[in-house]
């Protein structure tokens, strides 16, 4: 991908393409948070009263055109991966989100003691957004409520219940 490549994309001048986006990291980052436009509403998070419950709420339907879409973008991405400037953008645009989600609806569980305050919120946070770009990416299969109900209730909620000493502790 070019800003060439863009502009012509667009039928648009590159000097208009580097008036909106002074660089590609900020224009990658802009693309990949207009991908998660219609799957997140950061203003209105689900309060279903448990932390199982309004993680699920969070995973709406989605076509699998659109999956599919959002996978070739990922996979055509794969050389900017190799570029830390990219791989910051990628996440700011695409994974924060999510992860600030996350963080604030286990934080609220936190709060209503549905799960230990020494849970590592952080670590959990991260194995979603792995595990759901592993099994788009990897294994080329939907994250779907059936693989995500899953996760969570085999994986997050019994970690997050009764946590163990963190790896992340021992980088500190």
């Amino acid at each position: 991908m070019t800003m060439d490549m863009v502009a012509a994309r667009a039928k648009a001048g590159k000097a208009t393409v580097y008036r909106r986006w002074s660089s590609k990291v900020e224009l990658v980052r802009d693309s990949l948070a207009w991908m998660n436009r219609t799957h997140l509403e950061l203003d209105n998070l689900p309060d279903t009263g448990t932390l199982r419950g309004d993680l699920l709420a969070l995973l709406k339907p989605r076509s699998i055109e659109e999956d599919e879409r959002k996978y070739r973008v990922f996979a055509g991405m794969g050389s900017f991966w190799q570029h830390s400037e990219f791989v910051e953008a990628g996440i700011a645009g695409f994974f924060e989100p999510w992860i600030v989600i996350n963080r604030e609806l286990m934080h609220r569980a936190v709060g209503r003691g549905e799960i230990s305050a020494s849970a590592d919120i952080e670590l959990a946070c991260e194995v979603i957004t792995s595990m759901s770009y592993f099994r788009g990416l990897i294994q080329r299969k939907p994250f779907d409520k059936r693989y995500f109900t899953a996760l969570i209730d085999g994986i997050l909620l019994p970690a997050l219940k009764n946590p163990k000493p963190s790896p992340n502790a021992v980088d500190q």
